[in-house]
């Protein structure tokens, strides 16, 4: 076997083993064209480190990977400035899994067992039913038939009873983001980051919580990220499920039960990558750069294209826009779909629920395939305009 070459062993009962299977790492030539995480994935998929073996098969209770999960803690520490008395947390079960854990380590916080939903669309709607399982919640945003802004925070009736405050920091669907960090008075403050999680510098020190699937821009599925300030452990109900025990899982290091093992080394080799490119400092003025790009076509298309969400939350992550009309041409929204998916861009379908089309422009999302995103949109605009 020939230095470096990579391997998988398949150990028999006597204890020997044979490699079963191979694969022909990517050249440099062909890595040019691949983001600098997949490749590096790619090339220590059958052999991480030098240790004949894939990070899939590793043991969570192996030195080699307790270093893959800590240094992802230490760059996710130094990337956002996390306070010292803020407790990181690789768990399980998607940003879906928080909408239970948040109430369930939370909401009995104090004695009258409510919490505050500032509802603005389907994700943090969908945490809102979730947490009414668990105690009261004080919708602060009536059920909307499109969502389309964030309401005055004025307006909000906040009740200085509620063991919490609740948001959606950027609502994929329907192509929300708050701008600001809400004032609650106070009360602990819970956000769900997932969709524009370091896409931008974040005081960490004003949340109680934050959490943030990792599928869109830290990795790959499997892993939620949970930051948690210290005092608020151990405060969970008894019903809670151990796994979703952030006290338990704190203070195991995350390791209670077998983590996503694959998705935390994804994680850490996209914080290498974020912070040898310039932090959360670089991605903010990149993101603000391609968002700018595309709300800039829209803006000048006279029509052609419209984005129905309010100019002052307009998401840098996610832009939903319709064809011809607030409720969309489906005939030159379908031509749209299929001439970008001839030029390689694809997953621009808007979500199932609302239709349309959705530009999501994620850290990974580089400034020229954004351009050219933009170029194809001038071009359909030109030709199809009346």
């Amino acid at each position: 076997m020939q230095e470096g070459e990579p391997r998988l062993q398949s150990y028999f009962s006597d204890g020997t083993y044979t490699k079963h299977l191979s694969y022909k790492p990517i050249s440099t030539e062909e890595s040019s064209r691949y983001p600098a995480v997949l490749t590096r994935a790619q090339s220590e998929l059958m052999n991480y480190n030098g240790l004949g073996i894939s990070v899939l098969e590793m043991s969570h209770r192996t030195p080699d990977f307790t270093h893959i999960i800590t240094s992802a803690e230490s760059l996710l520490r130094e990337l956002l400035n996390i306070p010292e008395n803020y407790r990181v947390l690789f768990m399980q079960g998607g940003g879906t899994g928080q909408f239970g854990a948040v109430p369930l380590n939370l909401m009995g916080l104090k004695e009258d067992r409510c919490a505050d939903y500032i509802v603005t669309g389907t994700w943090s709607k969908k945490a809102a039913k979730e947490a009414e399982k668990y105690g009261k919640v004080n919708v602060i945003h009536p059920e909307a038939d499109q969502y389309t802004g964030i309401p005055d925070s004025s307006s909000w009736p906040l009740n200085p009873s509620a063991s919490y405050v609740y948001y959606c920091c950027n609502e994929t669907v329907h192509g929300i983001e708050f701008n600001f960090i809400p004032d609650t008075n106070g009360v602990i403050l819970v956000t769900d980051m997932s969709s524009n999680f370091l896409s931008r510098p974040v005081d960490v020190s004003k949340f109680g919580l934050i959490f943030a699937g990792a599928q869109k821009n830290v990795g790959s599925a499997g892993v939620t990220i949970v930051i948690v300030r210290e005092d608020l452990l151990g405060k969970a109900y008894k019903e809670c499920p151990t796994i979703l025990n952030y006290a338990v899982q704190a203070k195991n290091n995350s390791l209670e039960n077998t983590p996503p093992t694959y998705s935390i080394y994804i994680v850490k080799l996209v914080l290498e990558w974020l912070k040898n490119n310039g932090g959360t400092d670089t991605m903010n003025q990149l993101n603000n750069q391609k968002s700018s790009m595309i709300y800039d076509v829209i803006n000048s298309s006279n029509g052609f294209y419209l984005c129905p969400v309010d100019e002052a939350c307009r998401s840098r992550m996610n832009i939903p826009f319709r064809i011809g009309n607030l409720e969309g041409d489906t005939v030159l929204e379908q031509q749209f779909l299929e001439g970008a998916s001839k030029l390689g861009m694809i997953s621009l379908k808007g979500h199932r629920s609302v239709g349309g089309i959705r530009v999501s422009l994620y850290n990974a999302v580089t400034v020229e395939e954004t351009q050219a995103l933009a170029a194809y949109m001038k071009e359909f605009l030109n030709k199809h305009q009346k």
